[in-house]
């Protein structure tokens, strides 16, 4: 008998290596799938439409909302952000663990329409080395920095409504640290199938 999917919601500040984190769990982990989310949020350069995210002028994104088309969605940065239940269901139906990147916002509005979701916060190290990591991206001006520091901080004040944390300073641990919660949540009580 086939063990259903997990629901696995990560979220982190802006900053604290959930790509990096991310790319390493997907290349050990061939068989996640992973939504594409809406935003309101402009094309960054090499981003395409479908791939990255479903880009939505904030009219269309609004008028999806109205008419429940969202699993959760919040406004993040000044920008909305969304996942489509047409989209999670996709995923869902292939059987598969379900891993999405979610803010604060979006994993508390998940939760309230998937409690057995798995959900981790990913921390870095420190914020001086978040602030770094900031800066080395070199896609955001000081205006922009400060506010996303800001926003970390209030994010990290969240952190102990998630299932568990891990702290992203040697990606290779945390990588197998996120694994590891997802194999042992696998063995639940409650989630292996009769026999």
């Amino acid at each position: 008998m086939t063990q259903p999917g997990l629901i696995v919601v990560i979220s982190a500040p802006s900053g604290a290596g959930k790509l990096t984190l991310l790319t390493k769990v997907r290349e050990a982990c061939r068989d996640l799938s992973s939504t594409v989310s809406a935003t309101t949020r402009p094309k960054r350069q090499g981003e395409v439409d479908g791939k990255h995210y479903h880009f939505l002028d904030r009219s269309e994104f609004e008028r999806r909302v109205a008419v429940g088309e969202f699993a959760e969605w919040a406004e993040v940065h000044g920008n909305l952000y969304g996942t489509l239940r047409s989209e999670l269901d996709r995923c869902l139906r292939s059987g598969h663990d379900v891993l999405l990147e979610l803010d604060v916002q979006g994993m508390r509005n998940l939760r309230r329409l998937y409690p057995d979701a798995v959900t981790i916060f990913l921390m870095p190290p420190s914020l001086e080395e978040l602030e770094r990591r900031l800066r080395k991206r070199g896609t955001d001006g000081a205006a922009e920095i400060a506010l996303r520091l800001r926003n970390a901080q209030e994010e990290m004040l969240a952190r102990n409504e998630f299932d568990y944390i891990i702290v992203n300073e040697v990606v290779e641990r945390a990588a197998g640290d996120m694994i590891a919660i997802m194999r042992a949540e696998h063995c639940r009580s409650h989630r292996v199938a009769p026999i």
